[in-house]
């Protein structure tokens, strides 16, 4: 059985690159560029989210489930530039060929990270393999979005439906499960700006952690695991969260208990 990599994203404005697009004064500071850019979005469409072109990557977590080892963590460290971080996740692609797990990563983490890698020439010979290198892929690849060595759970669950997509933390919470944890998405920009990459990178380890945890609830409706096994799924996690002992951990396993 191949592994299991669950991922999730965090990313900011993409300020050097909002400045040559936009033709800005250097003088503006970082704060002011990213401004002008949620100004004109909003102006353009009604809201700020930029597009994904110009998102830069800051974080990317992850859970492996390997044999009879789980692992998460944040890829690379907090000094890596965003060429480093995203080459690391396409490198664990191309040693593993893991089912990746994602919620909204076709709609959202994949694209950022297609587009950030094209700019920043990185390699991902095995993500993109649609059957030249192997067959397989001919039919079940990375890419295609009815495929399933990609599952965005978000996306499958909406059944391709975009009216019908839930937030994740919303279907976490309404599980038992923690949910967002010290931030969202909203902040992380501030939280950037602030120096405090390190929480940044924890939120996200929370956030595809509560994926992994969905993810085993939803092998368990399609009668992939047993109810006994999926009890086992969460004991090892409980057991690997108690054994990493951060912060960001403990409040997790506070915020979701054991059951009697």
């Amino acid at each position: 059985m191949a592994p299991t990599l669950v991922f999730d994203i965090e990313t900011i404005p993409d300020v050097a690159g909002l400045r040559a697009l936009y033709e800005l004064e250097p003088a503006l500071t970082d704060a002011d560029v990213a401004e002008t850019a949620f100004q004109r979005r909003r102006a353009a469409v009604g809201h700020d989210f930029l597009p994904l072109h110009v998102h830069r990557v800051v974080a990317i977590s992850c859970v492996l489930r390997e044999g009879d080892s789980l692992k998460v963590w944040s890829l690379g460290s907090p000094e890596d530039d965003e060429a480093q971080l995203i080459q690391r996740f396409y490198d664990g692609i191309e040693k593993y060929t893991p089912q990746l797990v994602s919620w909204n990563g076709g709609g959202f983490d994949l694209p950022v990270l297609h587009y950030r890698g094209l700019l920043h020439g990185v390699i991902a010979s095995r993500y993109w393999d649609l059957g030249e290198d192997d067959r397989e892929f001919k039919f079940n690849n990375y890419i295609g979005r009815y495929h399933t060595r990609h599952v965005d759970l978000m996306d499958l669950l909406a059944l391709y439906q975009p009216r019908n997509n839930a937030p994740l933390d919303e279907i976490a919470r309404l599980m038992g499960l923690p949910g967002k944890l010290g931030m969202d998405g909203s902040q992380v920009w501030s939280a950037f700006r602030a120096g405090r990459i390190a929480d940044i990178r924890s939120y996200c380890e929370t956030d595809v952690l509560n994926t992994w945890l969905v993810y085993l609830r939803f092998q368990q409706m399609r009668g992939v695991l047993a109810r006994e096994r999926h009890a086992r799924e969460l004991d090892l996690v409980r057991t690997t969260l108690s054994r990493l002992g951060e912060p960001h951990w403990r409040d997790f396993l506070a915020a979701w208990p054991a059951p009697a």
